[in-house]
């Protein structure tokens, strides 16, 4: 029997580990909503002997910058079938053009900043792993709806801005395609079809809910973390394509007009 041990059980792969349940597959998990705990040496090595396919959500480590997973049972792992959830981050700012899987990363480019994403994501790659792009994630819980609702959301005064976003069910689609089909090794863009501004979904999602839109705010005025300024100053598109081919996989919400009306 397929055997699937995932290393962070969270919003994303808490929606894989219940996919896979339905397809007949054991699963086990680390993390706070996982049944074995990471720091338990003797029992993540025994589930890691029982499983046929592994999968990491763990982002590196904010501290050290290393991969948490790696570090601690990359021997153990070696050899299984592995399935890794990065980030569209590891192309950098591409001025706001197209982006597929044969784009160098910055780990792989040397091209502004280094950052710890990117070198995960090469050092699974390197390891034979089916690596997962992953652009803005959002879902039930987590989506411009939500921000509206709140008064959280921001609309930010930068016209060229764009990027690509994909709704939680659909990750978790094209991850259980590659677990399935038992999909060639290699990265893959799990994006949806319509890259744009963050301010036309906030403009959308008002509509729907009939409230008012936020101000528009410069990006000084706007006063915006390390982390968020660091997402508004990245400019690009995902292409998706190598997964609809290789992975037989479609989008049930191509854009962020599915993704919000059947949020709504």
């Amino acid at each position: 029997m397929a055997n699937l041990l995932i290393f962070g059980l969270g919003y994303t792969a808490t929606r894989i580990a219940v996919a896979m349940h339905t397809h007949g597959w054991q699963v086990a998990a680390t993390g706070s909503a996982g049944d074995i705990a990471f720091a338990n040496r003797d029992a993540v090595l025994a589930a890691v002997g029982e499983a046929t396919h592994i999968l990491s959500s763990v982002p590196p480590d904010r501290a050290s910058g290393g991969d948490p997973v790696l570090e601690a049972y990359g021997d153990a792992i070696h050899g299984k079938a592995l399935f890794y959830l990065s980030s569209t981050g590891v192309y950098g700012d591409r001025a706001g053009a197209w982006v597929d899987e044969a784009t160098p990363t910055i780990a792989q480019s040397g091209e502004g900043r280094r950052n710890a994403r990117a070198e995960a994501d090469l050092a699974w790659l390197t390891m034979g792993a089916r690596v997962f792009r992953l652009p803005g994630i959002y879902g039930p819980g987590r989506s411009a709806l939500d921000r509206v609702k709140e008064g959280k959301a921001r609309r930010i005064d930068l016209p060229d801005q764009v990027f690509s976003r994909v709704h939680v069910d659909d990750i978790a689609s094209g991850v259980v395609a590659a677990l399935t089909q038992d999909a060639p090794a290699g990265a893959y863009n799990l994006g949806d079809d319509l890259p744009c501004s963050g301010n036309e979904v906030t403009e959308h999602a008002c509509r729907l809910l009939g409230l008012p839109l936020p101000p528009l705010e410069s990006l000084e005025e706007a006063n915006l973390s390390d982390m968020a300024r660091g997402f508004y100053m990245e400019n690009r598109r995902v292409a998706n394509g190598k997964a609809k081919r290789v992975l037989g996989w479609e989008p049930a919400y191509p854009t962020y007009v599915e993704g919000l009306a059947a949020l709504l």
